[in-house]
């Protein structure tokens, strides 16, 4: 492992652990050992790991069609992937993009937003975000999230956008005016949030009223809205898309991760007919020049199709799961050790007090990361807050064996 460069990690002292396997909610080391997979493998893993049904439709993909350029040429997955999509995505979303992880779907809607603008001579440039939050690692992605630790290397790189407040509960007012501010202007081509939950910034959830005012003050100024649903989406947050809670509908979103099960890169960004009509022309210098080698691939398709379908028929699942992380935060949210303990859908969140200040680098992350390894748990916090996101097969017992661990935690001098 010596030649390898892990993501996110350290390696002047990086000790990675070897999968061999896994299933379920388990993974499985050469050795016997065995962890469970409490964050879904960084949120992808929807129905549990090595799940027959997805397995299945790759391999009969594989054997019939496994890749073809997308331009000029298309596929059955690809075209069927598309139009379940659009059936079930909220509001007036009619046209699916595909590309292949998260930050090249957010790419893709900025893209969009902005040449929608100049395809029609409008000087409408700037690009409104919520303060804290995170939309992926490409050089666009990282400056719509604005200046974060994330990405310091590179600030002077970055686009200026414009940042806001999110309007946090009792908060609300001060972002709403923040927004209104920039908003009559005029100038203003897109806004691009998290729906509800600012999810790698710190798993922070925010108010669906008072989104719903900034959405409302978009649609009143003729400002694009682009939903961040990488992480949310697929039934995360209660709703099939965080979206779904929302009484005002947006006019691009952005989907990866969960999308094919945990099994294969995807991407997709949707986008309103308005916005795709505004592209077609007679110039071709008014198309979507942006593409990627591995766009709308079939087999990925074919397990985004698969998983698509359990996605549907895990309501069940996820309404239990949701109530059992709702519960525990009933229990435990005014422990001493703990700054916040909340739920939302199927996610738990947990941010514990610390003497610093908290946020990614604060130091008791490695502290609570390695005594989850040490009790046979995948558990990688945000500095010192740790979420639960399990995959939706998981059962209330094995839910009980993370409660456990997190009681111990909030018991025992850490």
């Amino acid at each position: 492992m010596s030649t390898l460069w892990q993501p996110f990690t350290q390696m002047l002292n990086a000790d990675p652990i070897v999968i061999e396997r896994a299933e379920g909610v388990w993974l499985y080391t050469p050795d016997g050992r065995r962890y469970l997979d409490a964050i879904s493998s960084w949120w992808v893993n929807l129905h549990g790991h090595s799940h027959p049904v997805i397995a299945e439709a790759i391999a009969a993909q594989a054997r019939k069609l496994e890749h073809v350029i997308f331009a000029g040429f298309v596929h059955q997955p690809g075209i069927e992937l598309a139009q379940k999509l659009t059936e079930l995505l909220p509001g007036h979303l009619a046209r699916i993009f595909y590309s292949d992880n998260g930050s090249t779907a957010v790419e893709v809607a900025l893209k969009m937003a902005i040449q929608y603008w100049h395809n029609q001579g409008a000087n409408k440039k700037k690009i409104i975000n919520l303060q804290g939050g995170y939309h992926g690692d490409t050089m666009g992605a990282m400056s719509t999230a604005g200046k974060t630790v994330f990405s310091k290397p590179f600030w002077d790189y970055l686009f200026l956008t414009q940042s806001i407040p999110p309007p946090f509960p009792g908060q609300e007012e001060l972002s709403i005016l923040a927004f209104e501010a920039l908003a009559k202007k005029g100038d203003v081509a897109c806004f691009i949030f998290e729906p509800l939950l600012q999810c790698a910034g710190g798993m922070r959830i925010y108010s669906k009223e008072g989104l719903d005012v900034l959405l409302g003050i978009c649609k009143r100024y003729d400002i694009l809205t682009i939903a961040d649903e990488v992480a949310t989406g697929f039934g995360r947050t209660g709703q099939l898309f965080a979206c779904d809670s929302l009484k005002n509908s947006v006019d691009l979103m952005c989907l990866s991760k969960g999308i094919t099960g945990g099994f294969l890169p995807l991407g997709a960004t949707a986008c309103s007919e308005r916005i795709y009509r505004a592209f077609l022309s007679d110039d071709v210098s008014k198309s979507f020049l942006h593409g990627h080698s591995y766009a709308g691939n079939p087999i990925a398709c074919s397990a985004a199709l698969a998983s698509l379908d359990l996605t549907i028929a895990s309501t069940g699942k996820r309404s239990q799961i949701a109530v059992q992380q709702a519960a525990f935060c009933c229990k435990w949210q005014g422990h001493p050790k703990l700054k916040r303990c909340q739920s939302i859908g199927t996610i738990l969140i947990l941010e514990f007090n610390t003497e610093t200040v908290s946020g990614y680098f604060n130091t008791l992350g490695k502290t609570l990361y390695t005594e989850a390894l040490s009790n046979h748990l995948l558990l990688r916090p945000l500095g010192n807050t740790i979420y639960v996101l399990p995959p939706y097969c998981i059962t209330s017992d094995q839910l009980n064996l993370i409660y456990t661990f997190l009681i111990d935690l909030l018991e025992k001098k850490l």
